[in-house]
């Protein structure tokens, strides 16, 4: 072969391996493997990281994946801080109070999904029920792991209720909306996008049904983020990174078709309602994670002071002894650039 067609070949084999996605120029090498808890069963809300999984968004970041369902995204923290998983969907304002604590291992939130927190008392008017003021003298169902239960001291605070004029009733995620239905209860905790849509699945008028979102109720917060254990991230920070990348491409493609992306949900839960779970993955959509800031400033970042806000709100709330500085709890540097979000 001549230099000049040697010099051919080589550039051309060159571009051509450029051209080629992540997972086939990185063939050679052993991807990272990520074990990933989701914050809940698989609903519609887990149709992003469904897709990322199914459409290869993973692979092409060199990333082995396994994607599980979660318990509550309040127990995600400690399943990150123990190592059980390397990564997970769960509460940040959680994981404030677990930082505020004298633990040698912290997990940080690196990306916020929930810009806007699905944190919700749903009600019934038929019980009495129609602002905050008229859960005085009534009983809330609330499972005790509950992430939207976690901030009622805050929202107790926030609208000058008496918490002992509230009966809370400590009660399993399963019976939570068949109790409201029941009229067992007059209110429970949960989350917007999930709660009220499965009490009206259980028979109770769409009229009869009371939502309020903490975040209109003097409740400010954020919601659930990915959170990463420390020792993961300082060993793979280019897979922290690219994990973070291929979750952005699966929120875009849920966006663009959220009927076709349940998909995923559908072929791992074979309990899921199509019709609802389109509707819980629209709402979390919607009204939590494309939010009017995230149109403005992009996906997954944080405005440091609203979230040194939501820090001092907790404190003052339940009485945090040592707070925890913004950059405890969020992790910024593993976020692609801005014109990626």
């Amino acid at each position: 072969m001549t230099r000049l067609a040697l010099l051919i070949a080589t550039t051309l084999c060159a571009a051509w391996h450029m051209s080629q996605p992540a997972s086939a120029r990185e063939d050679t090498q052993t991807p990272v493997e990520i074990r990933f808890s989701l914050d809940w069963k698989i609903e519609g809300p887990a149709a992003p990281f469904l897709l990322a999984l199914d459409k290869g968004f993973f692979a092409d970041e060199g990333l082995d994946v396994t994607v599980e369902p979660g318990a509550n995204s309040v127990d995600a923290v400690q399943r990150v801080a123990t190592g059980g998983y390397d990564m997970a969907l769960g509460d940040i304002n959680s994981l404030i109070r677990f930082t505020a604590r004298d633990d040698e291992v912290r997990p940080k939130a690196v990306f916020m999904l929930y810009d806007r927190p699905p944190f919700a008392i749903v009600g019934r008017k038929s019980r009495g029920i129609s602002d905050p003021a008229s859960l005085e003298g009534k009983t809330l169902g609330a499972p005790k792991s509950d992430a939207a239960f976690a901030q009622w001291p805050v929202f107790l605070k926030a609208n000058g209720l008496d918490a002992k004029a509230v009966k809370i009733l400590n009660i399993g995620f399963p019976v939570r909306e068949p109790m409201l239905a029941a009229g067992e209860v007059d209110a429970i905790t949960g989350y917007s996008y999930s709660a009220a849509i499965s009490l009206r699945d259980k028979g109770v008028p769409a009229a009869d049904i009371v939502v309020m979102a903490m975040a209109d109720h003097g409740v400010p917060l954020y919601g659930n983020a990915l959170l990463v254990n420390p020792d993961f991230a300082d060993a793979h920070p280019e897979a922290v990174t690219g994990f973070i990348r291929a979750i952005i491409k699966g929120i875009r493609l849920a966006l663009a078709n959220p009927d076709a992306a349940i998909a995923g949900v559908l072929d791992r839960n074979p309990n899921a309602v199509r019709a609802t779970e389109i509707e819980r993955l629209r709402a979390a959509l919607d009204g939590n994670i494309v939010t009017q800031g995230v149109r403005l400033n992009g996906i997954g970042g944080v405005d440091e002071t609203r979230l040194a806000a939501s820090i001092e709100l907790i404190a003052e709330a339940q009485g945090l002894k040592d707070k925890p500085e913004p950059a405890d709890v969020f992790d910024a540097s593993f976020l692609p650039p801005a014109e990626e979000r």
